[in-house]
């Protein structure tokens, strides 16, 4: 695993409100694809219990993988993620198409990982551990909790 700094990347799950729910850190060079049951798993999403499954996940194209859509729908999830172009196996597209106004509202991740940013101990990277700048970003995440207060909105 990278050692932190600009070599490292942030996977972060968040509800449809813009709250965080989970995140996972990598070496820059991982793919996101690889991450994403970590990161569901992480938030405990898809699982029996008390916890309610989301009626369907919106990721980017780094997402746009095989066993994403297959592990989406094992768990009756819909998956909101565009096929590239060079991407010719559609058989796990939903029947309805491609859920445009959905993936309209993908922004709120955005606008938490700028938040995120925001914070300066984040945005800067001076830790040189990634278990250092994991450990930073949960803070971030706990001061934001602190100052919304956090509401299960799923």
């Amino acid at each position: 695993m990278s050692r932190g700094g600009f070599g490292s990347k942030f996977h972060l799950l968040v509800d449809r409100g813009g709250t965080p729910l989970a995140v996972t850190l990598t070496a820059g060079q991982v793919n996101e694809g690889t991450q994403f049951e970590n990161v569901m798993e992480a938030a405990q999403v898809g699982r029996r219990g008390r916890r309610r499954r989301p009626r369907r996940v919106v990721a980017d194209m780094g997402y746009s993988q095989v066993h994403v859509r297959r592990w989406l729908r094992q768990r009756r999830i819909r998956a909101v993620i565009p096929y590239p172009c060079n991407q010719t196996d559609r058989s796990l597209a939903p029947a309805g198409g491609f859920d445009r106004a959905a993936y309209r509202r993908r922004n709120v991740v955005e606008r938490c990982v700028g938040w995120l940013k925001a914070a300066r101990r984040v945005a800067t990277r001076f830790e040189k551990l990634a278990v250092s700048f994991l450990g930073m970003l949960k803070l971030a995440l706990l001061a934001r909790y602190l100052r919304t207060g956090f509401r299960n909105r799923a």
